[in-house]
Parts: structure tokens; C-alpha cells; sequence
């Protein structure tokens, strides 16, 4: 087994639309509660990981299914699948083995977690996030070929990961932590947004219903860059309203790569290598704002 290819298969960059809203929940929990339980962190940290791995997994085998990834000329390292399969790397059927076994292990882990954290909220949580990741791509839902798709992404990376993960540390799930988790679940959408972009070609001829396929390009872009701005003015109103610390308004510190995600995507739209800038920039925007997001909660609860 060449460790190599699996790495490239299951996408081990991605990881970070996983590892930012456990850790942003957790602090949130930990702000709140004054009180961090490091076995169910790490528990809540893999099983998410593995149903993230699963979901990646069903995406490459389902997208060569249906002739996805194969009607893509001009794949990127942001979209287009790992591509592992069309490149003869890894066969089909072990990619959809893997998939359903890193699902089943996450599973399993999140039952204990019900089990721990008890009247079943995580058990609702977990298999909404299971459906969602499977049937982003499998049929009989393909949610993911319609124009719901990016909607399923950014709850499923945001709130749901957000508040499984406030959860298992607090034993409660105020309505305030699904409002706090918006502004990840929203740079989430828009890093699958942005990368889908360069596959506008590929997934027209397929009948893939993307939001960029639906909408075009050049009203996507608008509908990115005001989703963007939705994002900063989201974070600000949580302070405003007093559901987030004053000083997390260091998030707006990131506006400046927020500003050339903006302009690159202006110009270059409809180009698919001159595009990537912003896709690095919308996905680096999700991990610097989430871990800024964290910092200022830390140092809120110190100081």
C-alpha cells in the first residue's frame, strides 16, 4: 500500500475545514464552562477527521462514477478530486471500501461520545453529518450535483461541527453557539464555492448543478464577494450583540487577504490558473479567522 497515494486520496490539506470549527467549539465550550476534557478533544477531533475522510473518499469514487473528475480537462490542487483514480493510482473499489470504513469508525466514536455526553444530541448531530457527507455525491440525493450543495458543506464543516463539539465539553447547546458558528460555516461554503470555479465546464457537461454552473461565473464572483463581506459583517454583529468578546474583532486583522481574494477573483473569474491565488487566499482566510476567532476567546478567558 503506497501510504503516499492514500494521502493524496483522502486530501490531508482539506483537514483544516475539520481541525479549525472542533477547536473553535471546544474554546467556545471552554470560555464558557471554565472547564476542557482533553480525551473527549482528541475523541471529537478523529471522529470528525474520519467522517471528513470518508466524505472525501465517496466524493473521488462517486464523481468517477458518474464521469465527473474524467470530464475534467483542467483539474487544480483545489479542485477536480485527488484524481488518484484517474491516474490509475488506487482502483475504485478500494476507495469505496476505505470510504464506508473510515464512515463506520467514525461512527462508532461518536456513539461513544452520545454514550458519554448522553440525551442524544450528538447522536442527531453525527448522523445528519454522516447523510450529508455520503450523499453529497452517492445517490439516490447527489446533493452535491445539485444547487444545494454548498449550503450542505457549510453546515455540515460550520454549525454541526461547531456545536458536536461545544457539546461534548459543555453538556449544553445554547442557540447562541449555532449563531457564533455562521461566520466558519460561511468561509467553509466559499472555499467549495471558489473551487468550483475552474470545474464550471466540466460539471455542465454532466449535469452537475453547482451554484457557479446555475448562476455563471460572473454573477457567482458577485455572489462570493458579497458572501465574503456577509462574513466580516457577521463576525461584527456577534460582538455587537454581545455573543462574542470584544476582542475577537481581531479577526478583523485578516481583511487584507480577504481584500486580495477580492480583487484576484474581480479580474480573473473566468481563468482557471490565474484563479488560484484566491482559492489559497479564501482557504487560508478559513483558518486564519478561525484561529483568530480562538486566540481572542483564549485571551478573553485569561485576562
Amino acid at each position: 500500500m503506497n501510504i503516499k497515494n492514500w494521502l493524496k486520496a483522502i486530501r490531508v490539506p482539506f483537514f483544516t475545514a475539520t481541525i479549525i470549527p472542533v477547536i473553535f467549539g471546544a474554546i467556545v465550550a471552554w470560555h464558557d464552562i471554565g472547564n476542557f476534557i482533553w480525551l473527549r478533544f482528541f475523541l471529537t477531533m478523529a471522529g470528525a477527521m474520519l467522517i471528513h475522510t470518508g466524505t472525501n473518499l465517496a466524493n473521488d469514487y462517486f464523481d468517477h462514477r458518474w464521469g465527473c473528475d474524467e470530464a475534467n480537462l483542467t483539474p487544480t490542487p483545489f479542485s477536480g478530486g485527488s484524481r488518484v483514480i484517474q491516474n490509475g493510482l488506487i482502483a475504485p473499489k478500494k476507495i469505496f471500501f476505505a470510504s464506508l470504513v473510515t464512515f463506520i469508525l467514525g461512527s462508532v466514536i461518536g456513539l461513544y461520545l452520545n454514550y458519554l455526553s448522553g440525551k442524544n444530541v450528538i447522536l442527531i448531530l453525527g448522523i445528519i453529518g454522516v447523510f450529508l457527507g455520503f450523499f453529497y455525491t452517492a445517490k439516490p440525493f447527489r446533493i452535491g450535483y445539485g444547487n444545494l450543495g454548498e449550503l450542505a458543506v457549510g453546515v455540515g464543516f460550520g454549525p454541526l461541527m461547531v456545536m458536536g463539539s461545544y457539546y461534548v465539553q459543555a453538556q449544553d447547546l445554547p442557540f447562541r453557539i449555532f449563531l457564533i458558528s455562521i461566520p466558519i460555516g460561511i468561509l467553509i461554503a466559499l472555499v467549495l464555492f471558489i473551487n468550483e470555479f475552474p470545474d464550471y465546464t466540466a460539471d455542465k457537461a454532466v449535469g452537475k448543478r453547482t451554484l457557479v454552473v446555475i448562476l455563471g461565473k460572473k454573477r457567482s464572483v458577485i455572489l462570493y464577494h458579497s458572501l465574503l463581506t456577509v462574513t466580516y459583517l457577521a463576525i461584527v454583529s456577534l460582538v455587537m450583540f454581545k455573543l462574542l468578546p470584544f476582542i475577537c474583532l481581531i479577526a478583523l486583522f485578516s481583511l487584507p487577504l480577504a481584500f486580495k481574494a477580492f480583487v484576484v477573483s474581480k479580474n480573473n473569474f473566468d481563468k482557471i490558473y490565474e484563479l488560484l491565488p484566491a482559492n489559497i487566499s479564501t482557504i487560508g482566510l478559513h483558518s486564519i479567522i478561525g484561529i483568530l476567532l480562538c486566540i481572542s476567546l483564549i485571551l478573553d478567558k485569561i485576562f
